[in-house]
């Protein structure tokens, strides 16, 4: 496995996914694989379609949007990474909090400040020690997954698995909607690591799959966990599993390797409104430590507002969270579809672009009134084809328009 395939593995093994995936129990077993399969087949050719987007551009995801929505419409993309970034580093170290808190009580403020902590000290060990570190800690907790994975489904066998109990639950729709949701959130960060890699296309591949298969193990386990135990505490099941210790380190260490890549995130969305602040790093041969914290302040920042976030306000319910991520990001990607693979715009060094302005506007309105209705496909697929289509009209209308306002009299 790449070193960049390492790093979305580490992304996927998240306490919120599990979460998410145990929020599907009232569609059961059979209803819920369905769901988490076809929702992260779904996400993973969304994945690719950003990565690749990044790869012709030789940009990063914010950077590359510039191409359909101009260099200052995509700062709006850009600052709306960074606010969902800070949201997903609080929402991270809040449920890995209370999960740790499950098992060893120093209290909710003190983990979330030794995760905080934790996290910066990972963003701030540079690409030698981190990755070498890496290799470790993702090994570990493959064997412990493996292990949580094993107690957890031996249910099954022992007919412990139960019918969904009746009541208020979520629609197929819905909970094909969360299980795009999580993928679809990563949008905006794929192609920072993969532009740059020595095989970028085969690079974005293998790390789009390397995510999302360990991403529908994740929701499988907090589906099954839910299903079949009944328990959704993530403190409570790895008790249940007997991993006490080696438990705490998942809870932690897999929140810490998924933060790294979100304060990561947050250093090339700020550079992209921002360019002239970043300095020659690691990567271009430059070890200094002053650099090493300067190129890496945004995503520092990041965390620490993360980690007070967490601390002062309750944060258990995500699913309105993942919405908003889905109505922004959903019209954004669907731009750049169009732009880059129907259309083939030409790139322009334009401010902003009035047609994808136009077009993703429309879009967020769509997915947002799509939220009214309880559609068995979701809202991100119908909202999707509805944007790339309006994208593709637009932009033709436009071509000819100019054509013939150009044309010799």
């Amino acid at each position: 496995m790449s070193r960049i395939s390492l790093i979305w593995f580490g992304a996927a093994i998240s306490i919120a996914e599990i979460l998410t995936g145990a929020s599907l129990e009232s569609l059961g077993l059979v209803q819920g694989l369905a769901v988490i399969i076809l929702g992260h087949f779904i996400g993973f050719l969304l994945l690719v379609l950003a990565g690749i987007i990044g790869v012709r551009n030789n940009e990063g995801s914010m950077r590359s949007s510039a191409l359909s929505f101009g260099r200052y419409g995509s700062y709006l993309f850009a600052i709306m990474n960074i606010i969902q970034l800070i949201g997903w580093q609080g929402i991270m170290i809040f449920d890995a909090s209370l999960s740790a808190q499950g098992i060893l009580g120093l209290g909710h403020t003190w983990w979330c400040f030794i995760i905080g902590v934790l996290t910066v000290v990972w963003i701030l060990l540079g690409l030698k020690h981190r990755d070498k570190l890496n290799v470790i800690v993702m090994s570990l907790l493959l064997l412990l997954t493996i292990v949580l994975s094993y107690v957890i489904f031996s249910g099954i066998n022992a007919g412990e698995a139960v019918v969904p109990a009746g009541g208020e639950g979520i629609s197929f729709g819905q909970g094909l909607e969360l299980s795009i949701a999580m993928p679809l959130s990563w949008l905006p960060m794929i192609a920072d690591y993969t532009h740059r890699a020595k095989k970028p296309v085969k690079t974005t591949f293998s790390a789009c799959a390397t995510y999302t298969l360990a991403s529908i193990w994740m929701y499988i386990i907090g589906l099954g966990a839910a299903v079949i135990t009944h328990e959704t505490r993530i403190d409570q099941i790895m008790l249940k599993a007997g991993l006490g210790v080696a438990g705490l380190f998942i809870i932690v260490f897999s929140c810490v390797t998924t933060n790294f890549i979100d304060a990561f995130s947050c250093n090339q969305s700020t550079f992209a409104l921002f360019p002239e602040n970043r300095v020659p790093g690691e990567s271009e041969g430059n070890h200094s430590f002053v650099n090493n914290i300067k190129n890496n302040l945004p995503g520092i920042i990041d965390t620490i507002i993360g980690t007070v976030g967490a601390m002062l306000f309750p944060m258990e319910n995500i699913t309105e969270f993942l919405y908003f991520i889905g109505s922004v990001f959903a019209p954004m990607i669907s731009v750049q579809i169009a732009d880059q693979f129907i259309v083939r715009l030409k790139k322009t060094d334009i401010r902003i672009d009035g047609v994808a302005g136009i077009s993703w506007i429309i879009g967020f309105v769509i997915y947002r009134v799509l939220m009214n209705y309880d559609l068995a496909v979701g809202y991100t697929v119908p909202d999707m084809l509805i944007t790339v289509l309006i994208t593709v009209v637009l932009r033709k209308c436009t071509l000819m328009a100019r054509s013939f306002i150009n044309k010799p009299a």
